[in-house]
């Protein structure tokens, strides 16, 4: 009797190991909720980043401080990609968004044009092209590899990539590849009555989506590279001419800007309207927007850099985060190593692949 009963709690066990999700579900991350006190549990037992941010948060939400921050000018920016999510398996989303495109997409067919711009930005040392000159390329072929497609349709087109797994990493989805001590971060922010806005170099409308359920965040705090909207009749109509038709769709148009380094501050001061006191990052495309919050700001402020710096979680670069914690010391921003602060990156089951 008693080896059946141990059978069967044997078998209801795996049948509920097979229900579970191997990597935290949008739900799973959308449910992550830290209180106002911060009761975080993805994070290692005192990692001395994540009690700098409590310990500045205590401060700036006391009343009775000299540096209570009032509720309206509580302004928290965060890059994405590197920041909130994976960026290196084996690139940026938008980026491998546009090679499935390109490479992959059986749907349509690119121009000639098309294709050689792409070789040139997948060449882009032979071809002597700048960092510069491959984002503004790269914007511009996107722009043009999603034209005129429906924003209905791009919408689906990004969410249907989304279910593709990342490589690299066993059981997870690019719609689950958030950080999950990060995604605590945003709560605890939110449970402290910050205004938390997105300001990415990711095309905004793929991070809108990406977003969309797993923090709580209106699509107007989401800031990215942006592509312009256009009507399916308007044929390169000027705007200040054209009247929106009954019979009109809205179509992906002209690309417009990239949204790194001194565009996220232009960015920033455009659609936020407001100095932000708190800002997280990874790379040199956010020293600008992290200056710009420090910069004679009328409140206490704090800056946080992630570092890549987790060869076995993740796909660390020792260099890069060497250089970054290099100017986070001479520049007072606070330093998030990945791999000594996070208790788990992705969730135990999530692993690199050998």
């Amino acid at each position: 009797m008693k080896k059946k009963w141990c059978l069967i709690v044997a078998c209801l066990v795996m049948l509920c190991c097979a229900g579970q999700s191997l990597a935290a579900t949008r739900a799973e991350l959308a449910a992550i909720n830290v209180s106002r006190a911060g009761n975080f549990k993805y994070w290692t037992t005192k990692a001395p980043s994540q009690q700098a941010l409590v310990n500045y948060v205590k401060q700036i939400t006391d009343q009775k401080s000299k540096d209570f921050i009032p509720v309206k000018d509580r302004v928290a920016v965060f890059d994405v990609d590197g920041t909130l999510m994976c960026e290196t398996a084996p690139a940026y989303f938008d980026e491998l968004l546009y090679k499935h495109r390109m490479f992959k997409d059986t749907s349509w067919k690119p121009s000639s044009k098309l294709l050689e711009d792409t070789q040139r930005l997948l060449q882009a040392d032979k071809y002597g092209l700048s960092s510069v000159e491959s984002d503004l390329l790269f914007g511009d072929c996107q722009a043009r590899a999603f034209g005129g497609m429906s924003q209905a349709d791009y919408e689906q087109y990004i969410r249907n990539f989304m279910q593709e797994p990342v490589p690299g990493l066993s059981n997870l989805k690019r719609s689950e590849a958030f950080y999950l001590p990060m995604v605590e971060v945003i709560s605890y922010l939110k449970a402290n009555d910050f205004n938390v806005y997105l300001v990415s170099g990711c095309d905004r409308t793929a991070l809108r989506i990406l977003a969309d359920g797993v923090f709580p965040l209106r699509p107007g705090q989401i800031i990215g590279t942006d592509t312009n909207y256009v009507a399916s009749h308007q044929n390169g109509e000027n705007g200040m001419s054209y009247q929106y038709r009954p019979d009109d769709t809205l179509v992906r148009g002209p690309f417009i800007i990239t949204d790194v380094k001194m565009n996220k501050v232009s960015a920033i001061a455009k659609e936020i309207g407001q100095q932000p006191v708190l800002a997280f990052g990874n790379s040199s495309g956010d020293y600008s927007m992290f200056r710009y919050t420090q910069v004679r700001n009328p409140h206490k402020t704090a800056v946080f850099v992630l570092l890549c710096d987790d060869l076995d979680r993740e796909f660390g670069n020792q260099a890069k985060a060497a250089s970054v914690a290099k100017t986070a010391a001479s520049s007072g921003w606070v330093t998030v190593s990945m791999k000594n602060d996070f208790k788990t990156i992705y969730g135990d089951k999530v692993k690199k692949e050998k």
